[in-house]
């Protein structure tokens, strides 16, 4: 870790930090924003939010044994402060820089992921890959953000061979900021798709998921989805070595098929690397894998794994492996199966582009148990004048997929029924916009149609949704088996 005089300097601190000398050469076990995540030696970093202010904290954090807080006012109301504080003018920005200093001292090669859907999917399976080759550092779930990426990116050792992280952005100056930061040898994008319009809808979101390439480090190279043309050409505007991938295009130089499920929660993919490169060992030949997806929407995620494990040099059996054995994180393709109930928790966001597809993947699962399939899903958030058509076209492929009931939590609920009546919808429709009227709502529905089914959690992160998938697992299932 860098020393609180290290810090002081790069920040530019000026006479309002308060730093004991014999204090300047001491260096920081752990960076949090949040106190109740503190431990013995870490650096506090207050943060000003609209519910909290975590200058308010900052006596917790020290009781909790900070080794120092950076502040953008006195925390303390004027008292001594019984740490050292190192006062900025702006939090925020202060970790932008912090993790920029940081990343310029590392040696690891760095991978920067993107995209609209399955980042986080993506950026787990390929840490856990390259954690079988070398020392691999990554974000902590989706700790993506301006502050999540710097906070991650200040965790991660010098040392690591290395770094996966992940890159959210939601507003048109985000990339830059984050690229900037980050400086990738290694730039993927995932995909792109209908998602923060109100913040990227100006140029597009394309455009903008683009921005990474920019800041790409010298001799860079890029791994792009070749299925969304408007991505490609908003790439090639920047002069690094393209690398495509596809679940759709046998030409790409990534491609990847699906092949059917292996498990309960695992499906067959079949990578084909083009132009004789084989993955990662010479060989042109196919093969097959076993990852922790099921259904077609996870050939992208499989292929832009595979992409770019072989451009980072590993073997196949390294990529196979670290697809095998790697887990899924919460909320994410999260699946429990029972006798006759299999829960399918999805629950951490939706949109346009990923939600069809995990209803498209729970329909798969429930005709192959030949199990009603229960839909609890939430609005899909910040898509502006597009809001009533994507709902309506959502609720169509709901229906078109089978399901035998929908519960439905947020608004455009005239829209959800509209697109389920034209897509011959004739189950069960309720909406629940909250915890009482969730359990109310199945447990009528299994005493209606008996407790089985193959149940999906999937809406926006602003629906909260996770509440729900908690009741049902307490109340609903019974005891794993």
């Amino acid at each position: 870790m860098m020393t609180l005089e290290e810090m002081n300097v790069c920040l530019g601190a000026d006479i309002r930090t308060h730093l004991p000398g014999h204090m300047a050469g001491k260096a920081p076990v752990s960076f949090c924003h949040d106190s109740r995540a503190v431990e013995p030696g870490s650096l506090f970093v207050c943060l000003p939010g609209e519910r909290v202010d975590g200058h308010d904290f900052a006596a917790q954090a020290a009781a909790r044994g900070a080794l120092a807080i950076i502040a953008e006012r006195d925390p303390f109301a004027g008292a001594e402060p019984p740490l050292p504080v190192i006062r900025v003018e702006n939090s925020r920005q202060a970790l932008l820089e912090l993790a920029e200093f940081w990343r310029g001292r590392t040696r690891a090669r760095v991978v920067g992921v993107t995209g609209t859907a399955g980042k986080t999917s993506v950026k787990e399976v390929l840490a856990a890959a390259l954690a079988r080759h070398g020392k691999t550092a990554k974000n902590f779930l989706n700790m993506n953000s301006q502050i999540g990426l710097s906070i991650s990116i200040l965790n991660a050792p010098l040392d690591a061979d290395y770094w996966v992280m992940e890159a959210g952005i939601s507003e048109e100056r985000d990339m830059d900021e984050l690229g900037r930061v980050l400086r990738p040898d290694l730039a993927v994008i995932v995909n792109v798709g209908q998602c923060h319009l109100s913040g990227l809808g100006g140029k597009g979101v394309a455009y903008h998921k683009a921005r990474l390439l920019a800041y790409l480090t010298k001799g860079g190279r890029a791994l792009v989805n070749a299925d969304y043309p408007e991505l490609v050409s908003e790439c090639r505007v920047y002069p690094a070595e393209l690398k495509l991938f596809s679940s759709k295009r046998a030409s790409a130089d990534y491609f990847v098929s699906y092949k059917g499920p292996a498990s309960a929660a695992t499906g067959r993919y079949l990578i084909h690397a083009s132009d004789g490169s084989g993955a990662a060992a010479g060989r042109s030949e196919d093969f097959e894998v076993i990852a922790p997806f099921r259904g077609s929407f996870g050939s992208e995620n499989v292929a832009a794994v595979a992409g770019a494990a072989h451009l980072l040099g590993l073997s196949r059996e390294d990529l196979a492996a670290g697809l095998a054995g790697a887990d899924m994180p919460r909320q994410r393709f999260s699946c429990q199966f029972f006798h006759n109930l299999a829960v399918i928790d999805d629950s951490y966001n939706s949109n346009p582009l990923s939600a069809p597809l995990m209803v498209e993947s729970a329909a798969e699962m429930a005709r192959e148990k030949k199990l009603p399939l229960i839909l609890v899903m939430g609005e899909m958030l910040e898509l502006g004048d597009i809001a009533c058509d994507m709902h309506r076209q959502l609720a169509k492929t709901m229906a078109e997929a089978g399901a035998a009931a929908v519960l439905w939590k947020g608004g455009q609920e005239k829209a959800v029924w509209d697109g389920l009546r034209e897509g011959g919808f004739a189950g069960d429709f309720r909406v629940v916009q909250d915890e009482s009227a969730f359990r109310e709502g199945m447990g009528e529905l299994f005493k209606k149609r008996g407790k089985s089914g193959v149940v999906l959690f999937k809406g926006s992160r602003g629906t909260r949704l996770d509440p729900f998938v908690e009741i049902f697992q307490k109340e609903f299932c019974p005891a794993q088996e």
